[in-house]
């Protein structure tokens, strides 16, 4: 045992908040700094219901983050737990061993009927959805990163001597394993996989709301793309792409131009591969962001709502491509786990038979106006987005550089009004940029009184 001192530094603590003062304290000494994402409100949380979250002290909590993209539906539906509950077989009486026989939450090297239920509902889902004909068959994984993983290792296996060429999109966040964190960011970031080719992201062009309805010269993007072609021509395999960069800013590119990457793979015989895992299942205003850019991947990878909340994802392409990976190359012990089946299940139950969509359109016009109202105070520089997924971005105010206000307003909106009713934010992306987005079902009112709290607290700033 190390008898180094542990280092409280980054040690948040805050007034009149004992038990989770405490809390924090404990998970300092315990984890390593590295479990974690910097934030100034290191919420704890002692329960969630619906769009709100509740500290140990009572505090409530709106939630602007969806557990980071994950709550679609909101947090502990009972209709949803119960279809969940259905789909593993877990209602009714015990036996007499006070065992249920129910489906194993393991089964590895074996198979099950929520597996392959889930697997035939989410791809008529999928098929369903304009631009989703190419997806065929569902390769699952247990997290965003290994789904990306593994349509990567499809897609090289193109080339069986090992010479392929993978293009990426710069400033992206696909994860930070293997694969999926060497088509991560940029090339100045880290030591790169030779395979990868980094292009060009119209990130100025569409730095905010306006500006992404400003129409993009397409011309430098095509020009850079078939300088690629010319140099590596049947070596490149795949194009890999967010519909938004989520963890890059918040930059949400003009649909002309992700047409435009897609006409380019398919006329040239690359795989255009759509990371969807922070976009899929209703947040960017479609029930999948490649109906919401009019655009036909031949893969995409799912996550985070896929769940909402079960730890569940998946790469979906057609069997062509996944056909070039022998027994047990894209396996692992999570693969099509019943539980997290069992929760696709359930999740596309309530989108299909419930407004849930729908309800996100409409939120997502009463984000918009009130982040508008926002950006017109000192602290706010640009915001952009669509559906329920937006960027706020700071900038500096009197001796406050952007990325202190950035995470002064998390810590401030953490704390709340005078009643103690606060707004739950993640640490900031990229520095200066704040993610709003709330799940898809909570109410119009219950929004329009978090943004109150917000504008409230940021107009004080400066």
């Amino acid at each position: 045992m190390s008898n180094q001192p542990h280092n409280h530094d980054n040690l948040v603590q805050h007034a009149g908040e004992d038990q989770s003062n405490r809390v924090r304290h404990d998970l300092v000494d315990t984890e390593p700094l590295c479990i974690r994402t910097r934030t100034t409100s290191m919420a704890v949380i002692a329960g969630s219901e619906g769009a709100y979250h509740y500290t140990p002290e009572g505090r409530k909590l709106a939630d602007f983050t969806s557990g980071v993209l994950v709550a679609n539906l909101g947090h502990h539906p009972k209709r949803w737990w119960k279809r969940v509950i259905e789909y593993m077989g877990l209602e009714g009486a015990e036996g007499d061993s006070g065992y249920h026989r129910a489906v194993p939450l393991c089964s590895y090297n074996a198979a099950t009927s929520v597996e392959s239920e889930a697997n035939r509902r989410l791809l008529k889902s999928l098929q369903s959805a304009p631009g989703g004909k190419r997806l065929e068959q569902v390769l699952w994984a247990a997290s965003g990163s290994e789904a990306i993983q593994k349509g990567l290792w499809a897609s090289l296996a193109k080339r069986p001597d090992g010479d392929g060429i993978i293009l990426a999109t710069r400033y992206g966040f696909h994860g930070k394993k293997g694969l999926s964190g060497a088509v991560t960011g940029s090339e100045k970031d880290r030591e790169r996989d030779p395979r990868v080719r980094f292009i060009s992201f119209p990130r100025e062009e569409c730095h905010s709301t306006e500006a992404r309805k400003q129409p993009l010269d397409l011309a430098p993007y095509r020009a850079e793309l078939e300088s690629l072609k010319a140099e590596f021509g049947d070596r490149l395999c795949v194009l890999i792409t967010e519909p938004y960069l989520g963890g890059g800013g918040s930059y949400h590119p003009q649909k002309e131009y992700m047409q435009m990457l897609c006409d380019f793979c398919h006329q040239n015989g690359i795989l255009f591969f759509l990371d969807e895992v922070q976009a899929n299942f209703g947040r960017t205003g479609s029930m999948y962001a490649f109906s919401e850019y009019g655009v036909e991947p031949d893969l995409v990878s799912l996550g985070k709502g896929l769940g909402n909340g079960v730890p569940v994802d998946a790469v979906v392409g057609s069997t062509e491509i996944f056909a070039r990976l022998g027994y047990g190359e894209g396996s692992d012990t999570w693969s099509g786990h019943a539980l997290g089946c069992a929760a696709v299940l359930a999740t596309l139950d309530e989108f299909e038979q419930d407004h849930v969509v729908e309800q996100g359109r409409k939120l997502s016009a009463v984000i918009e106006e009130c982040l508008m109202e926002l950006s017109k105070l000192p602290a706010i520089r640009y915001i952009r987005g669509e559906g329920t997924v937006w960027g706020i971005e700071c900038q500096a105010v009197g001796n406050l550089p952007e990325d202190q206000v950035a995470h002064e307003i998390v810590r401030l909106c953490y704390l709340g009004d005078e009643s103690g009713f606060g707004v739950h934010l993640l640490g900031p992306l990229a520095g200066k940029v704040i993610r709003v987005s709330p799940p898809l079902t909570m109410s119009e009112a219950d929004l329009r009184e978090a943004f109150a709290v917000v504008h409230n607290i940021v107009s004080k700033i400066g």
